[in-house]
């Protein structure tokens, strides 16, 4: 079951619709709140439930950590630096889970893309990724394979 949004508390901020990797909860044109417009296609990635100030946004636990008939509520208390899971099981027992969120303003981490240096052919040709190896914290780069080692055709794994 994918997430879903409380009309009644959901202002319209539109921090889920940003921060949706699947580009499925959009703003109602008609109430100016948040909806879920392709439930089928959500990756219950809970990142807009995470996103959310209102704590307008719900989702369905995984059996690892909320048995069937639950329900989960998500707090993200940013004066606090943490997000809370709540579980309350169908005979009343809860549990909360507290974990700690970054309180950097968003966008603040990573550099804009067009502000960076255009990487050069050799840089390209690499097998590093944008910001590695600084994003890491290694020093020496990530270890590498020439491309004479490779294996030939078909890799089996009993070989």
């Amino acid at each position: 079951m994918p997430t879903f949004v409380y009309m009644t508390l959901c202002d319209g901020c539109g921090h889920c619709v940003d921060i949706c990797p699947s580009d499925i909860m959009h703003i109602d044109k008609t109430y100016r709140r948040a909806v879920n417009i392709e439930p089928s296609m959500c990756w219950e990635c809970y990142s807009c439930v995470k996103a959310c100030p209102q704590n307008a946004i719900d989702c369905r636990g995984y059996a690892d950590f909320a048995p069937l008939g639950h329900s989960v509520r998500v707090l993200r208390e940013e004066e606090k630096g943490t997000i809370s899971w709540r579980i309350k099981f169908r005979d009343g027992r809860e549990k909360n889970f507290v974990s700690p969120i970054t309180t950097e303003p968003w966008g603040e981490k990573i550099p804009r893309l067009a502000e960076l240096e255009v990487p050069t052919q050799d840089a390209l040709e690499s097998q590093l990724l944008c910001h590695e190896p600084d994003a890491l914290n290694i020093e020496t780069g990530l270890p590498t394979i020439e491309k004479s080692k490779f294996k030939q055709g078909v890799y089996y794994w009993w070989e």
